[in-house]
């Protein structure tokens, strides 16, 4: 019946906005590694999905996150980078010192 596909879940992190971990559905998280568990934080189960090679993923590659999953147990997708014209504005807190202001 899911011949080629995979039925995920993907959890959500409070520590970093945009990060989420997809895992194989039948294990769950109790196989994942330890340093991995402390790096994300306290899971926040999102959604259950089934990853298949003809429905894409927004950001990601699904035939990468499968293989991932397949391979290491889990996929760890990272926030997008930043919007760099939003970054380099005046008056953002993390734009680099010494910039001239527009």
């Amino acid at each position: 019946m899911l011949q080629g596909k995979l039925f995920c879940s993907i959890y959500k992190t409070r520590k970093k906005a945009g990060m989420y971990l997809f895992v194989d559905r039948q294990k769950g998280l109790k196989d994942l590694p330890e340093a991995l568990l402390n790096q994300f934080g306290r899971p926040e189960h999102v959604n259950d999905m089934i990853l298949s090679p003809e429905r894409p993923l927004a950001r990601a590659d699904v035939q990468q996150v499968m293989d991932k999953i397949r391979e290491q147990g889990f996929y760890l997708q990272m926030p997008p980078p930043p919007d760099e014209d939003l970054y380099l504005a005046a008056g953002h807190p993390d734009r680099p010192r010494g910039m001239d202001d527009d």
